[in-house]
């Protein structure tokens, strides 16, 4: 079962602006206010490869997730990716010049990994709950890296 989001942000900075915020995984937790903190666990610019531990509070709960650069095409796009509960986690930045600034858009997608039969009826019952608040949380993401940007 796959659920996927997909939000646009239009940022009224260039993309290698824009690129410079996404891309500082150090610097996030003090951009965006989901994040409670960044461990990294690989050392040197960002790119393909890149490791970190990223922990959020999500629906009162505090969780850390491994997560890693697995595609990256500096300014245009990255990808990262996050294994987290039998889930296979997705995140794509795409960054496209427009009106003077950069349309960010992100899509996000939960993937169940070998799902169970207990697992497939727990995501459709309460899948498209945690979307909603998901879509809530990268919402404000963008807003928060949108503000960072255009603040630079």
């Amino acid at each position: 079962m796959d659920h996927t989001i997909s939000l646009t942000q239009h940022i009224n900075a260039p993309a290698e602006k824009v690129w410079a915020v996404i891309s500082d995984i150090p610097g996030s937790a003090a951009t965006l206010s989901g994040i409670d903190s960044i461990q990294m666990l690989s050392d040197g610019p960002y790119g393909e490869g890149t490791r970190w531990k990223e922990a959020r509070t999500m629906m009162g709960r505090s969780e850390t997730v491994e997560m890693w650069v697995s595609q990256t095409d500096p300014p245009r796009s990255t990808t990262v990716k996050a294994l987290q509960g039998g889930a296979d986690y997705t995140s794509r930045f795409t960054l496209a010049e427009r009106d003077g600034g950069t349309d960010l858009t992100l899509t996000f997608g939960a993937e169940l990994v070998n799902p169970s039969r207990r697992s497939r009826l727990a995501m459709a019952l309460f899948g498209k709950l945690g979307m909603r608040i998901t879509r809530r949380a990268l919402a404000k993401d963008l807003a928060e890296i949108a503000a960072k940007a255009e603040s630079l």
